[in-house]
């Protein structure tokens, strides 16, 4: 028994000796190696741990962003002045343009817009915009009496402007009232049935009268248009 030991003893010495010099080796090889010692693309990234290298020790461009998962970088992550302008942004441009274009289009077709009870309204072409209403710019081209005359502007939907209004509207830029008068919607004096004055309003803002049954020009006011 004893020499079956004593013959053994060499390979335990040796299996042993190898023993130690193997932990020495891997205790030397984690105090001695470093990141430093560790040679460029020597390591693939699948050998690397989770969080082992932090952000701020990769180079700009190390990754490419087909490399990243969805989701993982987030609009905290980017630098908006390094992205250009995205198509929907492109697309907004245009559509502002073309609200732009319309609006014009709009204040072309209704001059002089007003608000009425919360709504858009302004006035269709060929009247003035004035005193809330939209005034006739220029006087009928043909005259009538007072009757017809009232007829005819409430066949528009409109009305013959008050005599004072019309004086007003007379002193305005641009508006010259037809010669020999026009009809106002006042009547200063009846003398019986069917025989009465209507005010009249000269191209100078005098006020004068005339029977009803005379002919003069006239001109209308119509109420706002949304």
């Amino acid at each position: 028994m004893g020499r079956r030991l004593w013959r053994q003893m060499p390979s335990l010495v040796l299996a042993g000796l190898a023993l130690v010099a193997a932990l020495g080796g891997t205790v030397y090889a984690a105090g001695k190696i470093s990141g430093r010692a560790i040679k460029v693309k020597s390591l693939p990234g699948n050998r690397l741990a989770l969080g082992s290298v932090p952000g701020n020790r990769l180079k700009p461009g190390a990754i490419r962003g087909s490399a990243l998962a969805p989701g993982s970088i987030t609009g905290i992550q980017i630098d908006a002045s390094t992205l250009g302008q995205v198509p929907s942004a492109i697309h907004a441009d245009a559509a502002d343009s073309a609200r732009d274009a319309e609006t014009a289009l709009n204040a072309a077709n209704a001059q002089n817009a007003n608000t009425v009870n919360g709504y858009e309204a302004g006035c269709r072409e060929g009247t003035h915009p004035f005193a809330g209403a939209c005034w006739q710019s220029e006087a009928s081209g043909s005259a009538l009496n007072a009757p017809a005359a009232a007829a005819a502007c409430a066949a528009q939907g409109g009305e013959l402007p008050e005599a004072l209004a019309l004086v007003a509207f007379s002193q305005q830029p641009g508006v010259v009232l037809a010669p020999g008068d026009e009809w106002s919607s006042d009547i200063p004096v009846v003398s019986s049935t069917d025989v009465y004055a209507v005010a009249t309003v000269a191209s100078d803002g005098k006020v004068s009268s005339a029977v009803s049954t005379a002919t003069k020009n006239f001109r209308c006011v119509l109420p706002l248009v949304s």
